[in-house]
């Protein structure tokens, strides 16, 4: 089942299977730390010897998710299941699930968390199918908020386009138009767009055959690198978030890493376009050899 994908109409809530708001037993009156900032670690140190302070990093903390005045409604029999269903969709654990939630007509936004609270108050009304004053509390290690879309773009190393071939014999009325200049060459070229307001980690695959695979942020130089030969059928993935390189779903090679790369969580892409160079090494332009870059657009 796809992330949100119950996820219709406004005032839906989607944490895994689990679907709260409109048409279902589960109704609720008010979220709090969906669209608040996150918590923020500072670095920012007080200066000694004047007034102020030196500005430091601003790193935001997990964020945690309220769903306050929840309701929960069913058949005065059958109460104890539908509650029952929520406690286990909302279990402890030790992963995260999607947690998705539509506000309006704007598209809904995606988080991964876990329930880290439940409240189901027992009442008068819980004989009577009404359940009145719940919570759920949520917490995402991953303060950002994603779009559901995830986006893909992908380039060839570059190649030089053919040309007009000019020994061909023209016909009997001279050149034939429109001409044929051949099949237009690569540029190793990649275009991605941020549409949200905070920075998000991309993952990242290159595809053999190619020596020496590198992504180049052509207006920071920020580049990721590898010394490593990969076969025609040899899939390199980088998560930079993760901070892994895998070879083939399976063997790690970050240690492939060349003295030109930055560290791969550092790899990111800011709000906005950011243009990339795929590259490999001096003389190589199989048209076979790819790469890659996966992302969605993260909001705070």
């Amino acid at each position: 089942m796809a992330a949100g994908d119950r996820a219709a109409v406004p005032g839906h809530i989607q944490f895994g299977d689990l679907l709260l708001g409109p048409a279902t037993p589960y109704r609720w009156q008010t979220l709090t730390g969906w669209e608040d900032s996150p918590g923020l670690d500072s670095g920012t140190v007080n200066r000694a010897d004047a007034h102020g302070a030196w500005p430091g990093r601003l790193l935001a903390q997990p964020r945690t998710i309220t769903v306050d005045g929840l309701i929960v409604r069913a058949e005065p029999r059958a109460v104890g299941t539908v509650v029952r269903h929520l406690a286990t969709a909302t279990a402890l654990r030790d992963d995260e699930l999607p947690l998705v939630i539509r506000l309006d007509d704007s598209p809904p936004l995606l988080s991964w968390a876990r329930c880290i609270r439940r409240s189901i108050p027992v009442g008068r009304g819980y004989a009577a199918g009404v359940v009145v004053g719940g919570a759920l509390q949520f917490e995402a290690t991953d303060p950002r908020r994603y779009a559901l879309d995830e986006q893909l773009v992908a380039a060839h190393l570059p190649m030089a386009e053919p040309g007009l071939d000019w020994h061909l014999s023209p016909g009997p009325e001279g050149l034939l138009y429109p001409l044929d200049f051949g099949t237009p060459g690569a540029t190793g070229a990649l275009v991605v767009v941020n549409e949200g307001d905070a920075p998000v980690h991309p993952v990242i695959t290159f595809r053999g055959p190619l020596t020496l695979p590198s992504l180049t942020n052509v207006g920071t130089g920020h580049r990721i690198e590898y010394d490593i030969s990969l076969a025609p059928d040899d899939e390199l993935l980088v998560d930079t978030a993760a901070g892994t390189v895998t070879l083939n779903g399976s063997e790690s090679r970050l240690y492939t890493v060349t003295a030109q790369s930055v560290p791969e969580n550092a790899f990111t892409l800011p709000p906005g376009t950011t243009n990339f160079a795929f590259r490999a090494a001096p003389g190589e332009a199989d048209p076979r050899a790819t790469c890659s870059v996966r992302w969605r657009s993260a909001y705070w």
